[in-house]
């Protein structure tokens, strides 16, 4: 896995062996900084089920100010937390350990990006509900082709759908 542009293009991140973790393949990684291009320089970035930080790496690299990393998984905080140091971007970011469901409504961010375990689809509809309070200005939600999330949730709409292979971007705004 690697960085795919800004700073840090083509550096190489760690990943977590086994397939326990799905990391956001390049391709849909590019795709997604592609249409945040005009929004990322100076944005404060949530990366939620971070997993390896990857994207939430990807946007720091492409000039966010600030990006918090939501996860619970220990052996993912620790490489989270690894490619930060690496890259010298832990000044920059925020690791918050524990259920995103918890930790969710701590963070203040322009842009949160939403990427649960596929086979938990109920933890998006509970995820973009502990939006509600405080919606930021975009959410992204990652999903499965085959899973349709709502047209809305609260105070944030869909805007756009964006597929790829057998992921897609669920774009929501205020």
């Amino acid at each position: 896995m690697r960085v795919i542009g800004g700073e840090f293009r083509s550096r190489r991140l760690a990943s977590l062996p086994g397939a326990a973790t799905r990391p956001t393949p390049d391709r849909l990684r590019e795709t997604l900084f592609d249409i945040l291009q005009t929004r990322i320089a100076g944005a404060t970035f949530a990366d939620a089920y971070a997993g390896t930080g990857a994207v939430g790496i990807e946007a720091l690299s492409r000039g966010a100010a600030h990006a918090w990393f939501l996860e619970r998984g220990r052996a993912a905080l620790e490489v989270i937390r690894r490619n930060l140091e690496a890259l010298s971007l832990a000044p920059r970011a925020t690791v918050l350990a524990g259920p995103v469901l918890l930790t969710l409504p701590r963070v203040t961010a322009d842009i949160i990006f939403l990427d649960p375990p596929y086979d938990v689809e109920r933890e998006y509809a509970a995820a973009l509900a502990a939006l509600e309070a405080h919606p930021p200005a975009l959410v992204i939600a990652q999903h499965s082709i085959r899973f349709e999330l709502p047209e809305s949730a609260g105070k944030l709409a869909r805007t756009r759908i964006v597929r790829q292979g057998d992921n897609a971007l669920s774009f929501y705004a205020r």
